[in-house]
């Protein structure tokens, strides 16, 4: 692919990722911590068709921005903390294991380990380790939120590589 056209892919992506986590953030939560994760979807697709470099580029991007114009200091904090540990694990997941493991799998670990960075980050504020009492909860959040992240990735990547197939050919 060349460096002009996988340029703007990514910077599309990164504004698709950034849109989604803005009109994520404006919906209310049940639970405190537990969201969806959708623009996590669009990390998970370019560590497929990109590699792992423009990933974590994704994420920083996104949670960088996204904190910018929507969220703050401690927006960035705990988006910053979860996104890279659970992109750190995807990578590693997908590395090692691709052929064992499913998209959604690895998306459940990512979830579950964007849980625990963000807890890490809570604990540290608080100073009190006692706020992990609160990770059941965001576990099964994580399987749930995770499994459907993974399978909307899994079909994203699929029309994009259809998408890129066909401009080749062009």
């Amino acid at each position: 692919m060349k460096k002009t056209k996988k340029m703007v892919l990514l910077s599309i992506l990164v504004a698709i990722a950034l849109v989604i986590y803005l009109i994520e953030a404006q919906i209310p939560v049940l639970f405190p911590g537990i969201k969806l994760g959708l623009a996590n979807s669009i990390s998970l697709v370019a560590l497929i068709l990109f590699g792992w470099k423009e990933a974590l580029l994704i994420m920083i991007l996104r949670t960088v921005l996204g904190s910018i114009f929507g969220g703050g200091l401690s927006a960035l904090m705990f988006s910053f903390a979860g996104g890279l540990l659970s992109n750190i694990v995807m990578i590693l997941l997908y590395k090692y294991l691709k052929d064992a493991l499913s998209l959604p799998i690895i998306s459940v670990c990512g979830a579950i380990f964007h849980n625990v960075g963000q807890l890490l980050v809570a604990a540290f504020i608080i100073k009190d380790l006692r706020i992990y009492l609160y990770l059941p909860v965001l576990l099964i959040a994580a399987i749930v939120t995770g499994y459907f992240i993974g399978t909307l990735a899994s079909v994203l990547k699929n029309r994009l590589e259809k998408i890129l197939i066909l401009d080749k050919r062009l």
